[in-house]
């Protein structure tokens, strides 16, 4: 979910830095660099959303989360088991560590660190599954959204649509606030499953 917001943010202070360039570059009507076209004066429309309403309101935003939080919380179960398995082991070994042999003891600890090392890889591999699985999905979602927003946009004329980051934001006109709508047709698009 991180990624999905840091991602959202860099793009938004890639927006503000263009369009500061462009504001104090001259006449707003090129941009300065080579081989590009000019932006048409009086035609240059800006839209942003807020990325906490989509993640908040887009249906299919939460389910994803949700399968998410889902497979974590599987994950964290998995782990205490195996966490409570070497606990376990580890207090009897604590009880009769006295009444055993040399070579029983040296077993008995041997044991417990194949456990701690079963445990240490099995909680290494569900992050980095968890991981992968998150940006996949988050990057998902974003392309529906990207995907809804082209859509969306044919007929409005915006030439950047940002999501809304409070570090990136300075100052935002409600009349340009476009998250009712994105919400609407991204939930007609992607309904709630039943």
């Amino acid at each position: 979910m991180k990624n999905f917001s840091a991602g959202l943010s860099i793009a938004a202070l890639l927006g503000v830095v263009v369009l500061f360039y462009l504001h104090f570059s001259g006449k707003g009507n090129t941009t300065g660099f080579a081989g590009t076209k000019a932006v048409p004066t009086g035609n240059f429309k800006i839209a942003y959303f807020e990325s906490d309403s989509i993640q908040n309101n887009f249906e299919y935003f939460k389910e994803i989360r949700a399968a998410l939080q889902a497979k974590d919380q599987a994950n964290s179960k998995q782990l205490n088991e195996l966490k409570n398995i070497f606990a376990s082991k580890y207090q009897d070994l604590q009880k009769s560590g006295n009444m055993l042999s040399q070579a029983e003891l040296a077993n008995k600890q041997q044991e417990l660190a194949q456990l701690e090392k079963t445990y240490q890889g099995k909680e290494q591999m569900m992050a980095q599954e968890m991981q992968d699985e998150s940006f996949k999905k988050l990057q998902d979602v974003k392309r529906k959204i990207e995907d809804y927003l082209k859509e969306y946009n044919k007929d409005k004329g915006y030439a950047y649509v940002f999501s809304s980051a409070p570090e990136f934001m300075y100052l935002k006109d409600s009349a340009y606030n476009i998250t009712n709508d994105l919400v609407k047709g991204l939930n007609k698009l992607y309904p709630k499953k039943q």
